[in-house]
């Protein structure tokens, strides 16, 4: 298989970018003692990427887009070691519960908001077809 050069730089930019606002994120959720940064990156990234899979089933863009949006942005955004680091960490300070919790958020919200973002994207993106028909 061919390797492309510009799938690679896509992927590189969008991580890049992802990889920043995730830090930008975790950031401003330090005063916490409770991985909110974690579950915040996750669920926003699980949203963007269920936006993005309708979109990229609607209107097939380019293939450097799909990779740089999907794998690069939101894979760099979201992160799984993270969170099973974060659910280890608050069952090691002896909070079963408040790491089951975590666990559950994420997992439940991650595919619920996935879901919402491709449920919301598929709407405008009907409401535009209807328009442009008008």
């Amino acid at each position: 298989m061919k390797l492309n050069w510009y799938l690679l730089a896509a992927i590189f930019i969008g991580g890049a970018l992802g990889t920043t606002v995730r830090y930008w994120i975790n950031v401003q959720t330090l005063f916490t003692l409770y991985p909110i940064g974690t579950l915040i990156e996750n669920i926003a990234g699980s949203f963007l990427l269920g936006i993005l899979t309708r979109y990229v089933l609607h209107r097939k863009p380019h293939e450097a887009w799909k990779a740089g949006l999907g794998v690069g942005f939101c894979g760099s955004l979201t992160t799984m070691s993270t969170l099973a680091a974060d659910a280890f960490m608050l069952a090691g300070e002896n909070s079963m519960l408040a790491s089951s919790l975590y666990i559950s958020m994420s997992l439940t919200g991650g595919l619920l908001t996935a879901l919402a973002g491709f449920v919301l994207a598929d709407r405008f993106s009907k409401k535009k077809e209807a328009v442009s028909r008008d």
